[in-house]
């Protein structure tokens, strides 16, 4: 994820949107057991936090796809190991 993007992700208030999801009552209850004991103020901000680990890990996988596609498609077209090495060291973060 882009620095600027993972920036705005952390800012605390973001606009928000109401949705409507059914979940079953056991699981609100669990999830409201959980909370607190993760050290959450109730059972929505711990929905968001799953939510956001789930969409983070999917983004990562995504885009981490894209760019080994794309590794792999210079390589058939005769792009050296070495070259792309030196490539990806200067779009990785330190």
């Amino acid at each position: 994820m882009k620095v600027e993007a993972l920036k705005k992700r952390l800012e605390r208030n973001r606009p928000m949107t109401t949705i409507t999801i059914r979940i079953p009552e056991d699981v609100i209850e669990d999830l409201k057991r959980v909370a607190p004991l993760l050290g959450f103020s109730g059972y929505q901000p711990l929905i968001r936090a799953y939510i956001g680990q789930g969409l983070r890990a999917d983004l990562e996988r995504l885009e981490g796809d894209t760019i080994s596609a794309l590794v792999a498609s210079l390589k058939r077209h005769g792009v050296s190991d070495e070259l792309l090495q030196e490539a990806l060291s200067e779009i990785t973060p330190r």
